[in-house]
């Protein structure tokens, strides 16, 4: 295989399932050495068990790689910080991690209570920065790292009944865009994978009835080993739904310069051209700001 990653260490969350499994399994069989990371609870982040992850671990070790498993909640700074430091002294190093952890309490904004917004954006925003915090000094030091946070298209799109989970998908993809620039000199690099698949956390929403063939999880495993790689881009969004794998990105249009005296009746009548993000209305893509 042209893509192995021999030598290297992963560190999958919320691998004990769906997505994180599957990613676990393939890195595994590519010859990385794999942590494998799950709280072990319900899709709305209740209860806990380290079954699920040791189960992983044992899959991969039976095939012939090394795993281990954890069964730290990425919200707990501490704790996400033993598992770094467990690692490092069993295997000196971290080359990859996949912020794939996550749960879902899904309801309408005028419904939604506040506790569930918060569970939501600490399992998914922050649970992803603690992970990615305690490992970027790591990475950093050894002047080699790939991580890839686990965006979605609620995030970018939007989606009903999904405002927490929305919100928290689209932060990722804001820590994203300043890693990119921040890790790029050390060659660290960062990526967000939008994946849609049939997995336990989707399986009784709309449009995912008997499609458990057709949006398998491990279609999208592909695109999340490749942003694991050494040839793997910096700071891209790859969606990746049935076998399709495809590029989002956030772009600005070369608009309308309206000069220091500009009213509201100049943005009325040049409201058109300020919103026309058609191909032909000039697109930039924005450089960080220094």
């Amino acid at each position: 295989m042209s893509i192995d990653f021999k030598d290297r260490v992963a560190i999958v969350t919320g691998a004990g399932g769906g997505l994180g499994r599957q990613h676990a399994l393939e890195l595994g069989r590519r010859g990385a050495k794999v942590v494998v990371n799950d709280l072990g609870g319900s899709v709305d982040g209740s209860g806990g068990s380290t079954s699920a992850a040791e189960q992983v671990a044992e899959e991969i070790r039976a095939a012939g790689g090394e795993a281990i498993s954890n069964g730290a909640s990425v919200t707990d700074l501490e704790a996400v910080q033993s598992m770094v430091d467990e690692v490092m002294s069993k295997w000196g190093r971290i080359d990859i991690l996949v912020n794939n952890a996550g749960i879902l309490r899904d309801k309408t904004f005028s419904k939604l209570e506040l506790d569930n917004w918060h569970a939501v954006i600490d399992v998914h925003l922050t649970g992803s920065l603690n992970t990615t915090k305690c490992i970027w000094p790591i990475m950093v030091e050894q002047q080699y790292g790939r991580i890839v946070m686990t965006t979605s298209t609620s995030g970018l799109f939007g989606n009903f009944g999904q405002a927490n989970y929305g919100a928290a998908k689209l932060g990722l993809v804001g820590f994203m865009n300043t890693l990119r620039f921040e890790g790029a000199k050390y060659n660290v690099f960062t990526n967000s994978i939008a994946p849609i698949a049939a997995t336990r956390m989707t399986v009784e929403l709309p449009g995912f009835e008997d499609s458990a063939e057709r949006l398998a999880p491990e279609l999208v495993t592909p695109a999340v080993v490749f942003l694991c790689s050494d040839k793997a881009p910096n700071g891209r969004i790859i969606q990746a739904a049935g076998g399709r794998y495809y590029s989002a990105d956030v772009r600005e249009n070369v608009g309308v310069d309206l000069g220091l005296g500009a009213s509201v009746e100049d943005i009325e009548e040049n409201i058109e051209t300020i919103l026309d993000m058609s191909s032909n209305a000039g697109i930039l893509e924005r450089t960080p700001h220094r």
